[in-house]
C-alpha cells in the first residue's frame, strides 16, 4: 500500500471548528505543499505557533474544491494516511470531506514500540531529537514536519518488521495498532509527572481513581489516557 506522510497546519486546536490552512504531503519523492483559506480566521495562539497570517492566506484558494482535495483523496483511497497523532490531523481532513480509508498514527506506535517506557516524551520534534535524526525541516511548518515524520516512521518500521512477516504485514500491524488506544507508562503531567504509573498505583490509587472520574466527565474523550487508567485499575470495557 501505498503511504502518505501528512502534516496540517490549522486556525486552532478545536476539533469541532477549526479547519486547515497549511497542507504537505510526502508520496515517495514527490513533497507537495500548499496554503488555503480557511472559512475562518487564524487564531492569534496558533500564529503564534505556526507563524502563518490570516494576511499569508487572504488570496489563497479554499480547500474546497481545490486540486489538492481532489489529489489527496485520490491517494487516500488506494493507500494509508501516516500522521504523529493521526486524531488530530484526520479530523480536519474529514471536516474538510475527505475520506480516509487506513491511517498510521506514529505517536501510537512509538508507545507501543517502547514497551518499557524509556522515552520520557513522545511528541515529533522530542522523538527527533531523542533517536537523533538528521533532518533539514523547521518545527510547526507542516513541510519540516513531513519530513521529521517520515523519518520517525522508518526507524519504528525497521524494528516493528524485525516481528512481522514482510512489510505488507508491518504496515498491517501498525494500522491495527493505531486504531486501538495506546498506554501510557508515565505521567507526563501533575503531581506526579516523570513517575510511572504502576509504581503511583501501589500507594495512591485514588489519584488514579479521581483522574478517571474526571477524564470521563470532561467530555474531551481523550481516549488514550482513560484506556491507560482503567487499565492500571482493572476496570474492564464492555
Amino acid at each position: 500500500m501505498q503511504i502518505i506522510f501528512l502534516d496540517t497546519e490549522t486556525t486552532g486546536n478545536d476539533l469541532s471548528k477549526d479547519r486547515l490552512c497549511q497542507i504537505c504531503y510526502q508520496v515517495g519523492d514527490t513533497l507537495k505543499t500548499e496554503f488555503f483559506k480557511p472559512s475562518l480566521p487564524i487564531s492569534v495562539k496558533a500564529m503564534s505557533i505556526t507563524h502563518i497570517t490570516n494576511k499569508m492566506v487572504a488570496d489563497k484558494e479554499p480547500f474546497e474544491g481545490s486540486e489538492t482535495k481532489i489529489n489527496l483523496q485520490s491517494l487516500l483511497n488506494e493507500g494509508v494516511l501516516v500522521a504523529h497523532n493521526v486524531k488530530f490531523d484526520a479530523a480536519m481532513l474529514e471536516s474538510e470531506g475527505i475520506v480516509i480509508p487506513n491511517r498510521i498514527c506514529t505517536l501510537r506506535i512509538a508507545r507501543y514500540v517502547d514497551s518499557e517506557g524509556l522515552i520520557p516524551e513522545y511528541n515529533l520534534q522530542y522523538l527527533r531529537y531523542y533517536l537523533d535524526l538528521e533532518i533539514d525541516g523547521n518545527a510547526h511548518d507542516a513541510e519540516g514536519d513531513v519530513k521529521v515524520l517520515k523519518a520517525v516512521f522508518e526507524r519504528l518500521f525497521s524494528k516493528m518488521r524485525k516481528d512481522e512477516i514482510d512489510d505488507e504485514a508491518t504496515i498491517q500491524k501498525m494500522i491495527q495498532i493505531s486504531g486501538n488506544p495506546s498506554l501510557y507508562r508515565q505521567f507526563n503531567f501533575g503531581k506526579y509527572k516523570d513517575k510511572k504509573i504502576e509504581e503511583v498505583l501501589k500507594f495512591d490509587k485514588g489519584y488514579l481513581e479521581w483522574l478517571l472520574k474526571s477524564k470521563l466527565e470532561s467530555g474531551e474523550n481523550d481516549e488514550d489516557w482513560i484506556y491507560t487508567l482503567r487499565h492500571y485499575l482493572g476496570i474492564k470495557v464492555g
